[in-house]
């Protein structure tokens, strides 16, 4: 099984955290573009979006469509609920952390990281810090407000909103930005704790060294 795309992008991320909670081996492979990889890929992705996904014969695009295959041909824990509720506030989670939350952050990461670093463009910093200081903050508000007792979103276990929700929070450490504690100490202990899993955490190692040797 191949799942295509840096873990650099949150949702590649989000995929390959979910395939290890899953205990689903995959292979992670970054594909170069005029080589068979890349044919291989936008075969997987018509439209060259990542992450992307092949199985034996069977290919697929988007984190979310990805992930909703995982569950349901791996085993056991599930990470989609089966109950209606917890179902839908797993999608109402997954669907924040991508659209809302990394529509963002998209801006900042973007802008400041892949533009100059991957590109070697200038980044529009203006949007970058327009997202920072008047975008980010009521985002962050909502999660202090939900922030879990529990330490996961639905329940008492982790799921894909717990995956979703933690993912761009990544990018926003290479970018040096995080939650006060200060002011959101239960959004930034949750955060925290979701990151500190080793399903994150070897990624996170492998994204901070890659970065540091693009700056370097």
């Amino acid at each position: 099984m191949i799942v295509y795309g840096s873990s650099l992008s949150p949702f590649v991320r989000k995929v390959l955290v979910f395939a290890a909670e899953k205990g689903i081996p995959v292979e992670n492979i970054i594909p170069r573009p005029h080589t068979d990889e890349h044919a291989e890929f936008r075969k997987a992705s018509p439209f060259g979006k990542i992450p992307a996904l092949r199985h034996n014969d069977f290919t697929i695009s988007d984190s979310s469509a990805i992930v909703t295959y995982l569950d349901a041909i791996g085993p056991e824990p599930k990470l989609i609920p089966d109950d209606p509720r917890a179902r839908a506030r797993t999608v109402w989670y997954d669907e924040f952390a991508d659209t809302i939350l990394f529509g963002t952050g998209v801006q900042m990461f973007f802008n400041r990281i892949v533009a100059p670093l991957l590109f070697n463009i200038e980044g529009d910093l203006a949007a970058a810090e327009k997202a920072e200081k008047e975008e980010l903050p009521p985002i962050v508000d909502y999660l202090e407000s939900i922030a879990p007792a529990s330490g996961f979103l639905i329940g008492d276990r982790l799921t894909l909103a717990d995956i979703a929700v933690a993912s761009p929070w990544v990018n926003f450490a290479h970018l040096g930005i995080a939650m006060d504690p200060a002011t959101h100490p239960r959004a930034s202990a949750y955060i925290a704790a979701i990151l500190a899993r080793p399903s994150f955490a070897g990624l996170i190692a492998n994204e901070k060294a890659f970065l540091a040797s693009r700056t370097g």
